[in-house]
């Protein structure tokens, strides 16, 4: 096979390709082969064509396009691979030349990793971690465990407050006529969770068991039904049960309750001792993404279009399986949000941008210093994944190496490294208020 290119625009380039004749015949036989099995020729069984009586019958022009999509996958990965080249899209193909008997040409052209401009990246200034707790921090959280732990109560009479669980029937009407999906029966519905669209849960507070209340309302000029965007909506709302948390009290039995201490001083005390820990840990991530960014900004690159769509692709299906996680989908987020993935998806464009700018940057860093990942290095990674996840070092190896995510791994572990690195060279600096 022959393979040469040409930078044809700053991060597009084409690669010209030639596979040998041998090659072709040897992809005809295998497309022949494949697609024998489902011709129908009077006086032979399905698959037992010969060859000739095939080509004289079909052609062999309709072998063709299926021995293109043999040849093609591997001849390109061959091209890019000895041409050091690094394709961040899928290639656009032109075949150029494809016959029995001939040489297959084909051209490719296809967006690459673009080249980075270093700036300054050593020296970087980076807040100092700060660690101090305060009372109000400590009681904070010691309200958010009373939430957490707070019991139910029906009420019978009175009115919804914020913060109360309600029960209802709604049914939404744009211009006097039903809309799909703005019908339930029974809905839970926390009141001041903003999980409905805005102004809807702040008119249910005030109404009482057995109420029916007209809430109207007004569509997001975003909303991702079209027809309902921007629109005026009237809900009418019936309210059946109404549920309030009752908040234990903060002594020594609600210690002994949620902890193993026996009184409420020890455990903040504990508490205390576990925000502290937190704030360390947050600020040395918030450290991280600082002294990246910076060496981001004093970068210069020019980021295609591919990469940037490709990384909000990940982040929405990241978001979708969180949404998942807590019961929830990308659906009926956009339901209730008032959202549409357009919209989504523009709202993730600019960490996106600033995602790809990143790892680029840390990418030309570690190619700058020499950063690289040895055995040992993956040896001490593989035993902590092992530790994390409770199966053998070599059993994860070798699951890494069979799904092709060793590579990966690798290519997290050096960004890692390079951002301790960076760190490593930084200048803390005390920030003043």
């Amino acid at each position: 096979m022959k393979a040469t290119w040409e930078k044809i625009d700053k991060n597009l380039v084409s690669i010209d390709v030639e596979v040998g004749a041998e090659k072709v015949a040897e992809a005809l036989d295998q497309a022949f082969k494949k697609v024998v099995q489902k011709v129908n020729v009077p006086g032979f069984r399905k698959g037992k064509v010969p060859r000739g009586i095939f080509e004289s019958r079909f052609g062999v022009e309709s072998l063709y396009q299926d021995a293109i999509d043999i040849l093609l996958p591997d001849a390109y990965s061959e091209a890019v691979k000895a041409n050091d080249i690094n394709p961040v899209d899928r290639p656009e193909i032109d075949v150029e030349q494809f016959g029995k008997g001939q040489v297959f040409k084909f051209k490719a052209k296809v967006t690459v990793k673009p080249e980075v401009k270093l700036g300054d990246y050593k020296g970087l200034e980076v807040a100092a971690t700060e660690d101090n707790v305060t009372e109000e921090e400590v009681a904070a959280e010691l309200e958010r465990l009373q939430q957490r732990h707070a019991e139910l109560t029906v009420i019978e009479e009175g009115e919804a407050q914020n913060g109360d669980i309600t029960v209802i029937d709604f049914d939404g009407y744009v211009d006097g006529e039903q809309f799909e999906g703005g019908k339930s029966e029974r809905y839970s519905l926390e009141l001041g969770s903003n999980s409905f669209i805005p102004g809807f849960e702040d008119q249910v507070v005030g109404m009482q068991i057995g109420d029916f209340k007209d809430v109207e309302v007004t569509f997001p000029e975003s909303y991702h039904a079209e027809n309902l965007a921007g629109k005026a909506a009237v809900f009418k709302v019936k309210l059946h049960e109404l549920k309030r948390k009752n908040l234990p009290a903060l002594d020594d039995e609600f210690a002994k309750d949620v902890s193993e201490f026996d009184t409420l001083e020890e455990y903040k005390q504990d508490l205390t001792a576990k925000l502290k820990e937190q704030k360390v840990k947050a600020g040395e991530q918030a450290r991280e993404v600082a002294v990246v960014e910076k060496a981001g900004e004093s970068a210069e690159v020019e980021i295609p279009e591919a990469m940037i769509a490709t990384e909000v692709d990940y982040m929405v299906r990241d978001f979708e399986n969180r949404l998942k996680m807590q019961g929830m989908t990308l659906e009926l987020y956009y339901q209730f949000s008032g959202q549409s993935e357009e919209v989504l998806r523009e709202q993730m464009q600019g960490d996106a941008v600033k995602r790809v700018r990143n790892n680029l940057v840390l990418d030309a860093i570690a190619s700058a210093e020499g950063i690289t990942i040895t055995e040992e290095d993956l040896t001490v990674e593989l035993e902590s994944l092992s530790k994390q996840y409770n199966r053998p070092a070599a059993e994860l190896r070798e699951i890494f190496s069979n799904n092709g995510n060793l590579v990966s791994l690798k290519e997290d572990m050096i960004l890692r490294k390079t951002i301790k690195f960076l760190l490593e060279n930084a200048k803390e600096v005390t920030e003043v208020a």
